[in-house]
């Protein structure tokens, strides 16, 4: 069977060719973007390496009577395993400048960015392969802060509540959360070491009608079994009306959707949870008029907001370092470590005053993006002239 040839007209073809011929030049990697990047991605990778080197040699001489005590293959593959990753996302934006200033003052300083910039390459196409760097980096911090790390703290924080200091909560005293929508639940004093409730009781409302309440001495969560609970000496009350229907016994297993984790909230759970876990948890949490949960909005805010810091700073180091300045590369790495540093400083307190209930988590955690976008695209604008 012959094969049909579709004739399309020139004048269908000709803007095709030129969208064609436009995405072809948009996504072509020139001689110059190859170099760029691979300088790019070298310098940052090795910058990691040596700096997390250094961290590493400060925290064993910090926790070194821990790591005396805890067994070696705990401390390598428990801690160090789970640390090293974490800290080299936490500081992934200090990292990303420095490596900008540092290998773009290089080529400053041997006259390449002049040599490139006279062979009739833009300063608006030279920031191409830096933007292209970031966004490498920028997926790479992306998926590891959201989906990656998260479960691999869970071992290091168990290690360091072991072997450091327990900063977990272990007992909880006058807790009061909703269950689910119309039960409320009360606990007088709860223990995590045995999982037991004590002084318990629910309220199931119907708007503002009380529809029967269950009390129970103690009450044992069942942690191999979610939402399972064993009450011990319940008491069930059923209100109808004015009638009221009592049932009691020595104990009883139920369901009842809430856990230990719901309201012993320690100061790193939310380092454990990736961030659909997070934004699920966030949820339920604010259903159940659970009140301390801006650590939580907070950390998931600031991973999103890191992930767009890498194409920020990329911006503003290679503004400051692409010319060459009398004071040397020293000098640039000086002004990029100060401002690297200063970014770091303005989260932590945008952070603060979400904390406080001064503004939301979302804007605390933008308001330094913002700010150092705005001084970016000066300094681009000033370095382009």
């Amino acid at each position: 069977m012959a094969k049909k040839t579709v004739n399309i007209p020139p004048m269908l073809m000709s803007p095709f060719r030129k969208t064609r011929g436009w995405l072809a030049r948009a996504f072509r990697f020139t001689i110059l973007d190859r170099y760029i990047l691979r300088q790019f991605l070298g310098t940052y990778f090795m910058a990691t390496l040596l700096l997390l080197a250094v961290i590493a040699m400060f925290d064993t001489t910090e926790k070194l009577d821990a790591f005396l005590e805890a067994p070696l293959k705990e401390t390598l593959f428990d801690y160090f395993l789970s640390f090293l990753p974490y800290f080299a996302n936490q500081l992934s934006p200090l990292f990303v400048f420095i490596s900008v200033i540092f290998f773009t003052s290089k080529l400053a300083g041997n006259s390449e960015i002049i040599a490139i910039m006279a062979s009739g390459v833009s300063y608006k196409r030279l920031l191409r392969p830096y933007m292209i760097g970031a966004a490498i980096l920028a997926a790479l911090t992306f998926a590891l802060s959201n989906y990656l790390i998260p479960p691999t703290n869970v071992a290091r924080i168990a290690y360091t509540n072991k072997y450091v200091k327990n900063k977990s909560v272990q007992s909880g005293t006058n807790i009061q959360l909703m269950a689910s929508p119309g039960n409320v639940v009360y606990i007088n004093r709860f223990e995590n070491s045995n999982k037991m409730a004590y002084r318990f009781s629910m309220d199931r409302f119907d708007g503002n009608t009380i529809r029967s309440r269950m009390t129970a001495r103690t009450a044992q969560y069942d942690s191999t079994r979610q939402y399972h609970w064993r009450l011990h000496d319940y008491m069930i009350r059923n209100f109808d009306g004015m009638k009221e229907t009592v049932t009691h016994g020595s104990s009883i297993d139920t369901i009842i959707p809430i856990e230990p984790r719901d309201f012993l909230i320690s100061v790193q759970d939310q380092e454990t949870m990736t961030t659909p876990q997070l934004t699920e948890y966030i949820e339920k949490q604010r259903m159940r008029g659970v009140a301390n949960i801006k650590a939580f909005e907070i950390e998931k805010e600031k991973r999103y907001a890191s992930t767009a810091a890498a194409f920020i700073l990329t911006l503003i180091g290679m503004s400051l370092s692409s010319r060459k300045v009398k004071g040397g590369m020293g000098m640039n790495i000086g002004i990029g470590l100060a401002l690297s540093f200063s970014y770091i400083l303005f989260s932590t307190i945008t952070s603060t005053l979400a904390i406080n209930g001064l503004t939301t988590p979302l804007i605390a955690m933008e308001i330094p993006n913002v700010v150092y976008l705005l001084i970016g695209l000066f300094l681009f604008r000033r370095a382009s002239r």
